[in-house]
């Protein structure tokens, strides 16, 4: 999945309030209750999770990787995370030790994984017995007002072959069931899963459109299609608009948020 060029600083700016930072509180909240002394974070994106995780947790000795290394130099960049180690790693094949950490955390990740057995593996195999994981994951675009809406501007504007990242990748993978039976086959003998909803907030319009056009992998959807990105974000803030009216954006927005040893 591209996140590179321009994308991370757009979706650092534009989508870290109005669809990340709430979850970061909720998970690093939970986090901090384990009291961890090693924690891996997986996907880390921009270091949204990052940021909160190493004020949380100062004495905590904090890897944070992700696939992207363009995502991570804007993460490293962040003043809060000056202690945190940076790494591009994959998180289907880990360069850990077994039982390096006391936790693995992963925000809205999961999704991304071709192979999400492995990956399970991999987090089971780098956690010290009786480790936390914390994981969190996209309801269905359907429980996501704001998400559904892009999602619906965009199918208006491509009739004959609506972009389609929205519904496959972040909001595809959310059945409680699935991902219990799969944590449970990676040895993880104790999964919660909680459904978690949170406010969602954009100052405008304009500026989820923004995000969620040019800051996500939609945007190579649109121009790879030929279509005008200006004028396509445009159609998505008008959509937008209509749905929500103008000023903020405000909606709910739900996830699952899992938590496993």
């Amino acid at each position: 999945m591209d996140f590179a060029g321009s994308i991370p600083a757009i979706y650092d700016r534009h989508l870290g309030r109005l669809l990340f930072r709430p979850y970061a509180e909720d998970l690093v909240a939970r986090l901090a209750a384990e009291r961890p002394g090693r924690v891996l974070e997986l996907a880390a994106g921009t270091g949204i999770v990052t940021a909160r995780a190493a004020q949380a947790l100062p004495g905590a000795h904090l890897v944070a990787t992700d696939l992207s290394p363009a995502m991570l130099e804007v993460a490293a960049g962040r003043e809060e995370t000056s202690g945190v180690m940076f790494q591009a790693a994959d998180a289907q094949d880990l360069p850990f030790d077994d039982g390096s950490f006391d936790a693995v955390l992963c925000q809205f990740g999961v999704m991304f994984l071709p192979d999400k057995a492995r990956a399970y593996g991999e987090m089971r195999r780098v956690l010290r017995p009786g480790g936390t994981l914390l994981i969190s994951v996209w309801k269905g675009i359907d429980d996501n007002p704001i998400a559904a809406t892009v999602q619906t501007a965009l199918a208006g504007y491509f009739p004959e072959d609506p972009p389609q990242f929205l519904s496959r990748i972040p909001h595809g993978y959310h059945d409680a069931s699935t991902i219990r039976e799969a944590l449970r086959a990676a040895r993880f003998d104790e999964v919660d899963v909680a459904t978690v909803t949170l406010p969602s907030v954009s100052p405008s319009a304009g500026d989820a459109a923004i995000g969620f056009c040019q800051g996500t992998p939609i945007r190579n959807e649109i121009v790879s299609r030929g279509a005008d990105l200006a004028a396509v974000t445009d159609a998505v803030r008008s959509a937008l608009t209509d749905t929500f009216g103008h000023g903020e954006v405000r909606a709910d927005m739900a996830a699952l948020v899992v938590t496993a040893r």
